[in-house]
């Protein structure tokens, strides 16, 4: 597990569960979108765990042999 956060406002109660579809976010809603995209062709997965207020977290898992 490789985990990446920031002390930021964190992704907003309406928003959670639907970062990564293509269109989300404020310029062209592709950033994590593809980020997911690429992730997945090497078998990482990426999920967003952190609290509202308290920064975003992502969390990717990686295969042991990857």
């Amino acid at each position: 597990m490789i985990t990446i956060e920031d002390n930021g406002a964190g992704v907003s109660p309406d928003m959670k569960g639907r970062i990564f579809p293509r269109g989300v976010g404020k310029n062209t809603g592709l950033g994590l979108f593809l980020t997911r995209e690429i992730l997945t062709l090497t078998n990482i997965t990426v999920d967003e765990t952190g609290e509202t207020g308290h920064g975003t977290r992502l969390d990717l898992r990686v295969p042991k042999e990857g």
